[in-house]
């Protein structure tokens, strides 16, 4: 059965069933520590692989991790280069497939930027957060958004939560996971496929 014309999914299904117009920051700088001060969290080398794959089951166009430090930033070069080019790219190729749209970058401007050097385009800014917000949009809604044109960026904070000031900048607040007993402490590449499947699965 199709669609009714003009719903999210018959727009999704015109621009093709893939989320290659949308791309994933994992941001880990500026995030908060348990105690409210601004910190670079540490890259976790699970995330890399976990949400790698996500990214590349849902079709994201780009997958971001973010961070200033030299030592983190080498540390998923590494991952990265084992898998796309070493002796990972042997030993199982379906890693090395999901890691090729994987990226490392300084700050978030630089995500923004090589977007927009790619595709010609800023890409509106969607900001994920444990915290509902006034101005925080239900799926359904976000479901349109990504189905019209234009590039998009979903933001993932890590630590305790992205910096309020990204979450102020940002274009559109998504509104959070909610299960049903009250307990809202999922790590990030859970929540990441929970709001990617919310987002882009067929219904």
């Amino acid at each position: 059965m199709h669609p009714p014309p003009g719903t999210a999914a018959d727009k999704q299904e015109k621009r093709g069933k893939s989320g290659a117009h949308i791309h994933l920051a994992l941001i880990h700088f500026p995030v908060y520590n348990k105690n409210r001060e601004i910190v670079a969290s540490s890259v976790t080398t699970l995330d890399v692989h976990d949400i790698a794959r996500a990214c590349k089951t849902y079709g994201i166009g780009g997958f971001y991790i973010v961070t200033p430090l030299a030592a983190q930033r080498l540390l998923v070069e590494r991952i990265v280069q084992h898998w796309q080019t070493g002796y990972g790219a042997q030993y199982n190729p379906t890693r090395q497939e999901a890691l090729l749209n994987t990226r490392v970058e300084n700050t978030l401007d630089d995500v923004v930027e090589d977007i927009a050097s790619r595709f010609g385009e800023k890409p509106r800014t969607i900001v994920t957060d444990a915290t509902a917000f006034p101005r925080s949009v239900g799926y359904g809604k976000m479901r349109d958004v990504l189905a019209g044109p234009g590039q998009n960026l979903l933001m993932f904070g890590t630590g305790w939560g992205l910096e309020r000031g990204v979450v102020q900048r940002a274009d559109y607040l998504l509104a959070p996971i909610q299960a049903n007993n009250g307990y809202n402490h999922l790590p990030v590449r859970a929540a990441i496929a929970i709001i990617l499947d919310r987002l882009l699965a067929n219904r």
